[in-house]
């Protein structure tokens, strides 16, 4: 309806993941969606989710792998452990609530996608500064 309530943050990383990949529902999507979404607002992320969820994992050591998504070289993978590790812990249970799966199942989802996404989403190597701008750079 109105406002600022809710960019489809689903229908972004949807986009960005569904390119090459038939048919399957779209988990890693939806599960990184509800996770971008509870750094919406929340924790240190204001109005830009992503920077929140960087910062998350930079501060659990992972700034190397971050940084290499960002940048515009080869980006590093995550293990889920790594991920379960870096992400509060009731924030991974809540998603990993609401897609019927564990948070080991979440965690690995998560690290598998979020390197490609990240990627994507900072096209130029600079993470954009609101969610406004981030949709706005993906023409949604």
């Amino acid at each position: 309806m109105a406002g600022n309530s809710g960019p489809d943050l689903g229908s972004l990383l949807g986009g960005l993941l569904g390119g090459g990949q038939g048919g399957s529902g779209g988990g890693g999507g939806n599960i990184l969606a509800q996770l971008l979404q509870s750094f919406l607002g929340g924790q240190s992320g204001g109005n830009n989710p992503l920077s929140g969820l960087l910062e998350g994992l930079n501060k659990a050591g992972l700034t190397e792998q971050t940084g290499s998504w960002v940048g515009t070289g080869d980006n590093q993978p995550v293990t889920g452990a790594q991920v379960q590790e870096a992400l509060p812990t009731d924030t991974l249970q809540e998603v990993a609530d609401k897609n019927g799966i564990t948070q080991e199942q979440a965690a690995n989802e998560i690290a598998a996608q979020l390197p490609q996404v990240v990627d994507k989403l900072t096209p130029t190597g600079q993470l954009p500064t609101s969610l406004d701008e981030l949709m706005k750079q993906q023409n949604l």
